[in-house]
């Protein structure tokens, strides 16, 4: 069984059982947003996640064997070297999926727009290092249906 099979059976069992990846989240104890990316394959499990997703989907327990393996993070796209920006093209590699995700489970088949669009970085001090705080706000675009 591979990660790609996990992860269909995954999408299958969430499609059927007409769950999102919020309630699937909670049913877990995760959020939303590593849970997508967790179950496309882009980040491992901790076992008792692993389980705890197998066993919410009705999934084959060896599922959950493949879950907690180390995923391979790759994208076919040109990536810059700055390592600032190669960091954001990172990020949209890896949970770009699941900000997508999101956005149509929330608000529909559509986009976020980048032109009527804001966008902040601030600084958050924290105990384990300061953190960047990115935060954006687009406006919906909802998909012409033809």
């Amino acid at each position: 069984m591979t990660r790609e099979d996990v992860t269909a059976m995954i999408l299958s069992a969430k499609r059927q059982a007409g769950l999102t990846w919020e309630g699937i989240a909670a049913s877990i104890g995760m959020s939303p947003v590593w849970t997508h990316s967790a179950a496309m394959g882009m980040n491992a499990m901790p076992a008792e996640k692993a389980v705890a997703m197998v066993d919410a989907l009705g999934l084959p327990q060896e599922a959950a064997l493949v879950l907690q393996e180390s995923p391979t993070k790759v994208w076919q796209q040109a990536v810059p070297t700055d390592p600032c920006i190669y960091r954001l093209y990172e990020i949209v590699g890896v949970y770009g999926p699941t900000i997508k995700a999101l956005i149509h489970e929330k608000f529909g088949d559509g986009i976020m727009s980048a032109i009527d669009f804001d966008m902040s970085v601030t600084r958050v001090a924290h105990p384990k290092g300061d953190r960047v705080k990115v935060e954006m706000s687009g406006k919906y675009l909802a998909y012409n249906a033809w």
